[in-house]
């Protein structure tokens, strides 16, 4: 099985330097595949927690190279819950990429474990009759401190439901669990490993080069 590594989060940050340059991103040095993946970025300010900057994947498998490449930009421009990130901010990125595995339908809306199983959740919105889902990584409840039904009602909540949340409701959602490998990259190290690897630091149009 492809786990998800150090090539691939350097990727993301190729793929992302790549656009404020105009340029394209070198090939990658990892093997193609096909991952249902997902590419997250967090901003670390002065040594604090990090704060999510853009988090968009696709719970469908993909062809990882350009998944990844796509999903970096898409993640890191086009959340619509945040601005586009800027060139400016990229000293402060970590990086951290997902590959998603080990699709099970759970039994009920309690069927899955906090830090080991991502869900994804599937509804009727009583109030409109519209289908609602959304998704929760694997690492989001365990970073959060929630209860397995906290974590359920917040997914309610992310999939656009204002309603009233109640125990019969919560009994007919459709909950697939997975788990997941990541790995996670701060740009420090990004330009470690491309000083390393390709003998200069990368160099971003507008931005002071790392020292």
């Amino acid at each position: 099985m492809v786990s998800a590594n150090k090539e691939m989060a350097v990727y993301c940050f190729d793929a992302l330097v790549a656009h404020y340059n105009s340029e394209q991103a070198p090939p990658p040095a990892f093997e193609e595949g096909q991952h249902p993946l997902f590419v997250t970025w967090k901003k670390v300010l002065n040594g604090g927690e990090p704060r999510l900057r853009g988090c968009i994947g696709t719970l469908e498998a993909r062809h990882i190279i350009n998944g990844f490449r796509d999903y970096a930009l898409t993640s890191a421009l086009r959340d619509r819950r945040f601005p586009p990130i800027q060139a400016k901010e990229l000293p402060q990125l970590e990086c951290t990429v997902s590959l998603l595995t080990d699709y099970e339908t759970a039994a009920n809306y309690l069927d899955w474990e906090i830090g080991k199983h991502g869900l994804i959740i599937e509804f009727t919105d009583p109030d409109i009759n519209v289908r609602r889902s959304a998704t929760y990584l694997p690492e989001v409840a365990a970073h959060e401190g929630w209860t397995k039904t906290e974590a359920i009602d917040s997914l309610m909540r992310k999939a656009g439901y204002n309603g009233i949340i109640t125990e019969s409701l919560r009994k007919r959602i459709r909950t697939t669990r997975y788990q997941s490998t990541l790995f996670s990259m701060h740009y420090n190290e990004y330009v470690t490993y491309v000083k390393t690897a390709r003998g200069a630091a990368p160099t971003i149009a507008g931005v002071k080069p790392s020292s």
